[in-house]
């Protein structure tokens, strides 16, 4: 297996701690690494040997090794960024809702624009609820103790509000019903944020959690999907209560969204959220953001996935030790891709971001 010393890495000194002080504004000893997901190929690749998403062992090895404080875990009914054949939600409707229609098994088949898997009272009350809370969906963050080394914690992805509730209704159905019955919309935000409510009550038992990442795509390039109006009313009551319970139980709240947050900042802010990621590099400036937010929440990302993807090795080096100096002094920046690091990155460049990130990223900042 391979390990930091194939890719001319540091000695791996994971410290949850390093992200904290980060988060709170004050500088530790280096710039911590951040990611709520580098993909399964990546991992692989790294290690020179298959990483599966039941593989908790040899996640925590690739974290470890490539330098990060933290194993990111999704305790959720959609995986991060996708819905695939393996996420809870995909299941439960397979098995559940549609076993009798072969042809909607075919996920290829299913249309999360116009495919509504409850769009009255009736399909609201018969939803297997249960379905999305059974105690096997914990069963990574559970067994991924076991491995942690020393000074290493877990971040449990988990928390979607908005994305799981337009899924199940169908983009187009929950538009619409936004405008003609509010009160049906906002019963399923109700019974969909208590989901998330019930598993976080379980999470905050494990004691080797450190941080709750609510991945939740709120916005568009050109601004957020549903007005803000409609996000302060049904949407970020159930944030604010997600982030009163993680911080009564010593836990940090982090928030994804893709896309331009800027007319969210300051309801983002009053949430209590502790992290925002990743400042989307197609349509925010890290910059101007910073400036504007900087004193009141902290910022992990910005290193553009389609950088990772095609640009060069100097490129990438130039971008992270610009994101380094820019964000950096002071504490309240985590490097991080501006997305996840996907499978189709080029490896050559996700490991240079890396290495410059070590070579530049200890405080005082000088680069």
């Amino acid at each position: 297996m391979n390990s930091y010393k194939d890719f001319g890495l540091r000695k791996p000194e994971p410290n949850w701690d390093r992200i904290r002080k980060t988060v709170h504004h004050e500088e530790p000893d280096r710039v911590p690494l951040l990611e709520a997901l580098v993909e399964y190929p990546v991992q692989s690749r790294f290690l020179g040997k298959e990483v599966t998403a039941d593989d908790v062992k040899s996640q925590c090895d690739f974290y470890l090794n490539a330098g990060y404080d933290s194993v990111p875990i999704t305790v959720s009914a959609m995986a991060f960024g996708k819905v695939d054949e393996a996420s809870p939600i995909s299941r439960v409707i397979r098995d559940k809702m549609i076993k009798d229609d072969s042809d909607k098994q075919d996920m290829t088949k299913w249309s999360l624009e116009y495919s509504s898997f409850i769009n009255d009272r009736n399909d609201l009350e018969n939803f297997p609820w249960e379905e999305l809370e059974k105690p096997e969906l914990l069963k990574p963050l559970e067994e991924v103790e076991k491995f942690l080394p020393d000074g290493m914690k877990v971040i449990a992805n988990s928390g979607k509000v908005f994305t799981l509730t337009w899924m199940l209704m169908g983009f187009n159905n929950f538009v619409t019903k936004l405008i003609m019955d509010e009160q049906f919309v906002s019963d399923v935000f109700t019974k969909v944020a208590h989901v998330q409510l019930n598993l976080l009550e379980k999470i905050f038992d494990m004691p080797h959690v450190g941080a709750v990442w609510i991945v939740d795509d709120l916005a568009f390039g050109n601004g957020p999907i549903i007005s803000p109006e409609h996000y302060r009313q049904f949407v970020f009551p159930w944030y604010k209560e997600i982030a009163k319970r993680c911080h009564d139980n010593d836990v940090l709240l982090f928030q994804h969204s893709d896309g331009d947050l800027n007319p969210l900042m300051e309801d983002i802010i009053d949430i209590g959220t502790d992290l925002v990621h990743p400042i989307d590099p197609t349509c925010m400036s890290v910059r101007e953001t910073i400036d504007k937010y900087g004193d009141k929440l902290a910022f992990a990302g910005n290193v553009a996935n389609e950088l990772l993807r095609s640009g060069t090795q100097a490129e990438v080096e130039e971008r992270v030790k610009y994101l380094i100096r820019t964000a950096a002094p002071g504490g309240g920046y985590c490097l991080a891709a501006g997305n996840s690091v996907t499978e189709w990155a080029r490896f050559d460049n996700y490991i240079t971001m890396l290495r410059t990130a070590e070579a530049h990223g200890n405080y005082p900042i000088t680069v």
